[in-house]
């Protein structure tokens, strides 16, 4: 394997020791220690996001083989020493790494493994919340979700089709393959926000299950539309797309900061039909009752079925955040369906494979008062071990 060097090591602990001891998001955090250094060259940096992102995902695992959770920097470095053994790496003679041999590793390993807990590296009670909603499919979803995740695009059907967003990329050795739909799946990690193709609009970084939820709406040019809790707006300017830029999408949030990079990532993306409305008061949503042709929910939830993309999420994860927000999904089904016109559809999606967020939420809103008149059309949850890709539920209901 490739030599490795202190700075990066360096750097790799210290995003950790954020991440596990400040509460910081890897994301953000990787970001931040690697804009941090300026002299870092493009294999510098992969080296340290991909080997901190290593570390968070099995950090319970490396803990129990480090000999127990850090407390010091020094402790950051042999976690990340146990990581780097285990991953083909061989270790230089420095302090921190003395003691770590790959002899006494694959003992312990070998019967850390017998422990889905503890070979997946998750929380106690997340295994058990997982076993009791997915039964026997939890230990191969769980197992699923600690794999790399691939890397997807969404082309822009606006500006650009399959074979043109190909043909672009391929001039800067970005190589592609075609899935169905819009999709194409990138066969080389490589920093996509810096290609011609990306600055113009011809493309979003969207995975496959994600993409699922917008045509699953049904929509049609002309319609009043409105992504309800619209986020940043990947599946706003998806909805845009598949509305060939005509009628009216209304994309609303309770975030305003999310919707302005909503309204930055729609110019680039050439979308004309899109308003952006902040959620401030229960009156944006009172006003708009029965409007609607159409209404996404891709409402706020646990976010287990992107642990791949966010593997930090299941050690800042608590049974109770679930409980809350699975309390936000009744609530936000409850209310924001009444902006649905008789005849129209609604799509309730999350990003989690928990049937509690998924199945058992719409079952109940179709049980309640609120469910009258409604009826399911279509209900899937996509797994990654399954699909192969990110963990999501789409489910469409009728308004009679």
């Amino acid at each position: 394997m490739s030599r490795f060097y202190a700075a990066q090591i360096e750097a790799i602990a210290e995003a950790l020791q954020n991440i596990f001891e400040n509460g910081a998001y890897a994301d953000r955090e990787i970001a931040r220690v690697l804009k941090a250094d300026k002299r870092r060259g493009s294999r510098d940096r992969a080296f340290i996001a991909e080997h901190t992102y290593g570390v968070v995902r099995y950090y319970r695992l490396y803990a129990h083989l480090a000999g127990g959770e850090p407390r010091q920097k020094s402790d950051y470095w042999r976690l990340i020493g146990v990581h780097l053994l285990l991953n083909g790496f061989v270790l230089p003679d420095w302090r921190e790494f003395q003691g770590l041999n790959m002899s006494d590793l694959q003992d312990q390993l070998a019967l850390a493994r017998t422990q889905r807990a503890l070979r997946e590296s998750i929380p106690d009670w997340l295994d058990e919340l997982g076993e009791e909603q997915l039964g026997a499919e939890w230990t191969s979803t769980i197992a699923a979700l600690n794999q790399q995740a691939p890397v997807v695009l969404r082309v822009n059907r606006l500006k650009a089709d399959k074979a043109t967003v190909q043909q672009a990329l391929a001039t800067e050795d970005i190589l592609t393959e075609p899935l169905d739909a819009d999709a194409l799946l990138v066969t080389e990690r490589r920093n996509l926000f810096r290609t011609r193709a990306f600055r113009d609009g011809l493309f979003e970084l969207q995975d496959l299950s994600s993409q699922r939820a917008a045509p699953a709406l049904e929509v049609e040019p002309g319609q009043l539309v409105i992504d309800a809790c619209a986020g940043a707006g990947g599946k706003s300017l998806h909805l845009a797309a598949l509305m060939e830029n005509k009628g009216r999408l209304l994309s609303l949030d309770i975030h305003g900061w999310k919707l302005d990079e909503l309204k930055r990532r729609a110019r680039r993306a050439g979308v004309t039909n899109l308003e952006a409305r902040a959620i401030t008061n229960s009156k944006v949503v009172k006003r708009l009752t029965g409007k609607a042709d159409r209404v996404l929910l891709d409402v706020p939830c646990s976010g287990l079925g992107v642990l791949r993309r966010n593997p930090d999420a299941k050690w800042k994860l608590y049974p109770e955040a679930i409980d809350r927000v699975v309390a936000e999904q009744t609530d936000i089904l409850s209310r924001y369906s009444r902006m649905v016109r008789p005849g129209g559809k609604l799509v309730y999606a999350t990003c989690s494979v928990l049937p509690r967020e998924n199945e058992r939420q719409v079952q109940a809103f179709l049980a309640s008062e609120h469910g009258q008149g409604w009826t399911l059309e279509h209900s899937h949850s996509y797994l990654p071990q399954r699909d192969g890709y990110d963990g999501f539920y789409v489910s469409r209901l009728g308004r009679a």
